[in-house]
């Protein structure tokens, strides 16, 4: 039982972190009909960034706080600006390819200029465990739920209860009608890639420092987000939160008991399940759109 406690409380804590970049697909998709299929890369980038001004002389705090301008600069205004916008253009399936070419892009360039190597990286959640109804919990899969939970309910918060986030949704659900009473839409867009820019380098805050840099650590990211992102329902942020802890949950239990080599077929095949029998995800709400 004890076992099975821990296991599901540091699922709880990786499906926290997967949630958080699902919510940055959901929040493109929204606002753009742009599936970012660099986002993983987008999470293992901004820990790179870090540990590149720390060998400068720098310390935690001041890498961190770097890091995450850059990450919002590059990943965020850049990625909109220098590709998104360009390429949305010609179609969304140009655009998808294109983030792929980016992905690739990205992968190559850390392993080439940074580190073929998986790096230590600090963690801002201090080692050991803790004690909870007699049960030693670790006190790292604790705080990063904390970080994360917090993330997500000032992200639902900034949504939901400011003249920003009505704005926001606006942008997102009727672009002509918002234009037509005020809302500047495209600084509305931009603002949501900046947003989904810091939200991947949060993740990459709280993930790096139990999985390690790694230039191929993107990959298992961007698809674990992915399918959080579908299962949960790909049109709402609180189905993209809801099946990045569902899948956390999954894949650490698959882990467990089932097999450590097929623990990334177990969500995949949730996936399946979920997109024919409910393609909409457990909290997606079905829509047409024009194609």
């Amino acid at each position: 039982m004890s076992n099975l406690l821990d296991l599901i409380v540091a699922g709880l804590a990786t499906g926290a972190i997967y949630a958080l970049v699902a919510v940055g697909f959901t929040l493109l998709w929204q606002t753009s009909q742009t599936i970012n299929f660099a986002q993983g890369e987008f999470v293992m980038l901004p820990a790179f960034l870090m540990l590149a001004v720390m060998h400068l002389g720098a310390p935690f705090w001041l890498a961190v706080l770097v890091g995450v301008l850059l990450s919002a600069l590059l990943l965020g205004l850049a990625f909109k600006m220098l590709l998104v916008d360009p390429m949305l253009r010609h179609g969304v399936l140009p655009l998808a390819i294109a983030t792929m070419a980016l992905a690739i892009g990205i992968k190559e360039a850390v392993k080439q200029f940074f580190s073929a190597e998986a790096s230590p990286f600090p963690s801002i959640v201090p080692a050991g465990d803790i004690s909870v109804l007699g049960r030693a919990i670790s006190l790292q899969s604790l705080g990063v739920l904390a970080v994360a939970i917090l993330a997500v309910v000032g992200l639902t918060m900034l949504l939901n209860r400011t003249s920003l986030g009505h704005q926001m949704q606006a942008a997102a659900q009727n672009p002509t009608v918002a234009r037509i009473i005020g809302v500047p839409v495209e600084r509305m867009i931009l603002l949501t890639f900046l947003i989904n820019a810091v939200l991947v380098a949060l993740a990459s805050l709280l993930i790096t420092p139990i999985y390690l840099a790694k230039f191929s650590s993107g990959e298992v990211l961007g698809q674990a987000a992915f399918i959080a992102a579908i299962v949960g329902g790909f049109n709402q942020v609180r189905g993209a939160i809801a099946g990045g802890l569902l899948i956390g949950v999954v894949d650490n239990l698959a882990a467990a008991y089932v097999s450590t080599q097929y623990r990334a077929a177990v969500p995949m095949l949730l996936l399946i399940l979920m997109i024919l029998f409910r393609p909409q995800g457990l909290l997606g709400r079905a829509e047409e759109r024009t194609v």
